[in-house]
């Protein structure tokens, strides 16, 4: 389903990375965890790691990406509002790369750690600490000082 996606030294990386998201994403997902598996995640981590790194400087380097139409819309309505007599420039989509600075990719290492503590992932959830920061917020606004 995937071969063939694109000429072939830079296939074999796409491939390689598809399989490692794959493998990530259902040892991160077990609702029964070992030492043993979560080793394997952890490997599976590290492997994960490399392979981006590898996407990135091997494959997205050799090929010009834009932004979609629909975000190029969305960032010149933004421009727009924030500057609205401004002269609007007729222009074209920005450049886009692959950004490997982002909290999600650099928080997938913590996942061995907090399942160590904490349990498998469907054991908890950041609601609970959503909610009870917005009614902490309200408590402290409609108390009298």
């Amino acid at each position: 389903m995937f071969e063939d996606l694109l000429p072939p030294p830079f296939n074999n990386i796409i491939l390689a990375l598809l399989f490692e998201l794959a493998t990530w994403h259902a040892l991160a997902k077990l609702r029964l965890h070992t030492s043993t598996s979560i080793g394997f995640l952890e490997t599976s981590t590290k492997r994960l790691g490399e392979i981006l790194r590898c996407f990135a400087s091997e494959v997205c380097e050799q090929f010009h990406t834009l932004e979609l139409p629909q975000e190029e819309t969305a960032r010149r309505r933004r421009m727009a509002i924030a500057n609205p007599k401004g002269k609007q420039k007729e222009g074209r989509p920005k450049p886009k790369s692959l950004n490997l600075s982002t909290y999600k990719l650099h928080a997938l290492g913590d996942y061995p750690n907090t399942i160590r503590r904490y349990g498998t992932t469907d054991n908890y959830s950041t609601q609970t600490v959503s909610t009870f920061s917005i009614f902490l917020g309200y408590l402290i606004a409609y108390i009298p000082h």
